[in-house]
């Protein structure tokens, strides 16, 4: 439940900066850098552990280490609380305290690595896929897209053409689904339709099996139209 959790700099990064720290403050020091694959990590089974140093707002993590310890037959860790540095210049959407999940929304808008330079593809166009859940800005950051100048295919509209009578896709739907999700006017019925097949993923899967590759087909033919006109 990370912010921007994609942005996450990966593991090996990750500790070869805390290396790199360590040894600038003390060269002499003895450390062991583990990846943490569950909340406690080595915390509940390392029987020479004898400190955890936590936060104000990590110390009933702190607490539950030691629950866990106790359970395990380990002696509980003395729990040193540490101030965390404020973040002077934080803005009013991120953290006081300075933060990894503030330095993430710091990035969007970065270009994190040039575009590939592929002979084998052409210049233009050059195709922007935005994807996220509901709420999360595809539409906003689309219309700022299209204010400069892109076009702007939106797959939800796709998915509707796709269920038109006369589309490559509304035959195989109906022959699959029966005749009963068709409408008196000739439209498939979404929501009949959708009680078919959500919450039962075999039905799921046919349905998108039928409908994707029909709506990457009418994606790439926009994307052609949309190179035709620059």
């Amino acid at each position: 439940d990370k912010v921007l959790a994609e942005l996450i700099e990966p593991y090996e990064l990750r500790a070869a900066k805390l290396r790199e720290f360590l040894e600038d403050v003390k060269p002499s020091l003895r450390y062991d850098i583990v990846p943490l694959a569950d909340p406690f990590g080595p915390s509940v089974t390392d029987p020479d552990l004898r400190c955890l140093v936590v936060s104000e707002e990590t110390r009933r993590g702190g607490e539950a280490v030691n629950k866990k310890r106790l359970e395990n037959g380990l002696p509980e860790l003395a729990l040193y609380e540490i101030l965390l540095m404020k973040d002077p210049d934080h803005r009013q959407n991120e953290e006081e305290k300075i933060s990894s999940s503030s330095l993430r929304q710091r990035l969007l808008g970065t270009l994190l690595q040039p575009p590939r330079q592929d002979p084998a593809l052409p210049s233009r166009p050059y195709v922007i896929g935005l994807t996220g859940g509901t709420g999360s800005g595809k539409t906003s950051i689309a219309k700022l897209l299209g204010h400069l100048g892109a076009f702007i295919i939106d797959a939800d509209k796709l998915g509707h053409a796709v269920y038109v009578p006369g589309s490559p896709a509304y035959e195989r739907v109906v022959a699959a689904f029966g005749a009963e999700i068709v409408n008196e006017d000739g439209m498939i019925n979404r929501k009949v339709l959708g009680a078919k097949v959500f919450g039962n993923q075999e039905q799921l899967k046919s349905l998108t099996d039928i409908v994707w590759p029909e709506i990457a087909q009418m994606v790439k033919e926009q994307v052609r139209e949309a190179g035709a006109q620059g």
